[in-house]
Parts: structure tokens; C-alpha cells; sequence
């Protein structure tokens, strides 16, 4: 698929990897959406780039559904649809004095996990109403989910669970809606410079970095971003996490 006049949906687009996507859709003739918890950054991003924004609770169903809705009005059905929204609380199954980290789970799968089927739902529904293009593509979603999703940390549970229910979506997704001619594919990002990442201090990020196969950096949105691209314009690539980490394994610290 083309990018260039097509409508995309970016999901977390006011900061980070989301945002960067943003700004690459657009930048290669993209109409784009953003969907963010912050409305003020994500309109700010849409401001920028000649976009629309909504801010949006993607763990409420009926949050996404109006504002896609609202955002379909402004730019246009999504042909592109991507899932950046996410949040990663660490906490430890049992912490200090036998407190439980239940309610912190619940969320982070609610946003996470829930969130990315929200939005991927209301997306496909939309995509499975357009007119096909050549070879009978109507859109590509592309989910967010972590290298954490095969070798999580200590503390986190709830992160690597959720990411790993993105990561496993991805094939029946995929299978199912291949008969309205819609591709389901997610990214698992190693270690990116994301805001998160930059708030760490210098001597963690260096221990960070030690990890890191190569290119021996964090990675940068810019290529996600362009993982999205590539994505969207190889029309077999279909069912698949892609691992975009610079070939870093994770130890249990």
C-alpha cells in the first residue's frame, strides 16, 4: 500500500515512538489521526504536522469508538492503523510487607492489552467499509508489543503479560480479517530513546546500552517509524512480530 493519500490512525502519537510515526506518516503524504490519554501534546503534534487529534482513555470501548469516529469526520476512514498507546509501571508480584500489585496489573493490561484491541477493532471495522485497492487490500493495522513479551524483567508481570497478548493477537487477528482484506502485523521495540528512557540516569543507560548487539545505541523512533513504513508498503508481510532491537537480549535485571 501507497502511504501518500491514504488516512492513518496513530495511537500514542503525542510523545515517543507514537509520535515519531506520526510525523513519518505525514511527512510521506499521510493523513493522520492521533489518539492520546494527553490531549494537549497529541493536538500539539497534529498542529504541526496538519493532522486531527483526540484525547482518548484507550481502555474505554466507548471512548475510542466516539473519538475515531470524530477523528473519521475530520481526516477520513484509516487505511493505517497503529497501536503506540502503552504504559510500563514496574512492580513487583509481592512487594514489601506483602503488599500485591493486583490493581497495577489490571491496568496496565487494561491499557496495554485492551486498549490496542479497542482501537484495532473500531479500526478494522472502519477499513472493512472502504472500497478495495489493487490485490484487494483495504488496510494494514500494525499493534505495539515489546521484546519484554519473550524475556520480561524483574518487576514486570504486568508489562511483559500485556505485551505478549499483543504479540499473540496478531496471527488469529490476522487470520480473520484477511477476508475484508486487512493485514495484522506488531512490532516488539527493544530499547528505544523515548521520554521514559531519558529520564534514566546516564550510568543506567550506559548499563542499558551494554546489552545491545548493534548498533551498540538505543534505537530511535525514527526507526520504528520507518518499520511502519516498511510494513505497510510490503503487502506480504502479514500475522508476524517483528523483534526491532538491535539483536539485545534482556537479562532478569
Amino acid at each position: 500500500m501507497r502511504i501518500s493519500g491514504q488516512t492513518a490512525l496513530v495511537t500514542g502519537g503525542a510523545s515517543g515512538l507514537g509520535e515519531a510515526t506520526a510525523r513519518h506518516l505525514a511527512a510521506q503524504g499521510a493523513r493522520v489521526g492521533i489518539l492520546d490519554f494527553d490531549g494537549d501534546g497529541a493536538a500539539r503534534v497534529a498542529k504541526e504536522i496538519g493532522g486531527a487529534a483526540q484525547a482518548v482513555d484507550v481502555g474505554d470501548a466507548a471512548e475510542v469508538e466516539a473519538a475515531v469516529a470524530r477523528l473519521v469526520d475530520e481526516v477520513g476512514a484509516p487505511r493505517i492503523a497503529v497501536n503506540c498507546a502503552g504504559i510500563a509501571p514496574a512492580a513487583r508480584i509481592v512487594g514489601r510487607e506483602g503488599k500485591l500489585s493486583t490493581e497495577l496489573f489490571e491496568r496496565v493490561i487494561r491499557v496495554n492489552l485492551i486498549g490496542t484491541f479497542n482501537v484495532m477493532s473500531v479500526a478494522a471495522r472502519e477499513m472493512a467499509a472502504l472500497d478495495p485497492l489493487e490485490g484487494g487490500e483495504r488496510g494494514v493495522i500494525i499493534n505495539t508489543a515489546s521484546i519484554a513479551f519473550q524475556e520480561g524483567q524483574f518487576g514486570q508481570c504486568g508489562y511483559a503479560a500485556s505485551k505478549g497478548g499483543v504479540a499473540s493477537m496478531a496471527l488469529p487477528a490476522a487470520r480473520e480479517l484477511a477476508g475484508v482484506g486487512v493485514r495484522v502485523m506488531s512490532i516488539a521495540p527493544g530499547l528505544f530513546r523515548t521520554p521514559m528512557m531519558e529520564a534514566l540516569p546516564e550510568e543506567t543507560t550506559e548499563a542499558i546500552v551494554a546489552n545491545i548487539v548493534g548498533p551498540k545505541r538505543l534505537g530511535e523512533p525514527k526507526e520504528y517509524a520507518l518499520m511502519v513504513q516498511q510494513i505497510v508498503e510490503n503487502p506480504y508481510l502479514n500475522a508476524e512480530t517483528i523483534r526491532l532491537d538491535g539483536a539485545v537480549r534482556l537479562p532478569p535485571r
